[in-house]
């Protein structure tokens, strides 16, 4: 089968509204040969680059025309893995902080960079590995306020309001994550258990 019609075909196997960047069809040909498959599908109307790298099979809304993928997903498929949000937008959802940050910024293990969504800058921002613990899941999410609200303001309430937000199995799985926590955090979550649990 042609570079070509393996692109082709890669692209269909995709979601409606799913990104995906070049590296993903290395293994179908040379990058100029893909690059060039990308440009013609473009062209076509097949694909749509929504950031730069990143393209979509785009999903076509009744009233709006074409839907850009989320923020978060351009991310996921810009780094390869999964990716977490940044702190401020963590502590923002479990209603810590009313803070919302104005522009995404997701945290990642992978290199830091930027990019647009149409108008709209994405930061990916390089954080230690062991700031993310599950990302792109509630109890990575959790993790991710808890390192924003640092030493000074994680109490042992903070982690009340957590479990309240946690389904019983996530709040399980948080738990037994207890070890990928800083000495401070550990102390005032043992704190938490010992009063309420």
């Amino acid at each position: 089968m042609s570079t070509s019609k393996s692109v082709r075909k890669y692209i269909q196997s995709k979601k409606l509204g799913q990104p995906f960047v070049p590296t993903e069809l290395l293994h179908l040909g040379s990058r100029k040969a893909i690059d060039l498959e990308l440009a013609r599908l473009e062209k076509a109307g097949k694909i749509m680059r929504v950031a730069r790298g990143v393209y979509v099979r785009p999903e076509i809304g009744k009233y709006v025309g074409a839907v850009p993928p989320g923020a978060k997903e351009v991310a996921i498929a810009k780094t390869g893995g999964p990716v977490e949000v940044q702190g401020a937008e963590a502590a923002n959802r479990f209603g810590f902080s009313t803070q919302v940050p104005l522009k995404p910024i997701f945290y990642t293990a992978g290199p830091s960079r930027k990019l647009r969504l149409g108008n709209l800058p994405i930061e990916i921002r390089h954080v230690s590995p062991r700031k993310l613990v599950m990302p792109g899941t509630n109890i990575g999410m959790a993790f991710s306020a808890l390192w924003y609200l640092g030493k000074n303001e994680v109490t042992p309430n903070t982690f009340k309001v957590i479990k309240t937000r946690l389904s019983a199995q996530e709040y399980k799985q948080f738990k037994s994550k207890i070890n990928m926590m800083p000495g401070w955090m550990a102390e005032s979550f043992r704190q938490f258990e010992q009063k309420y649990a």
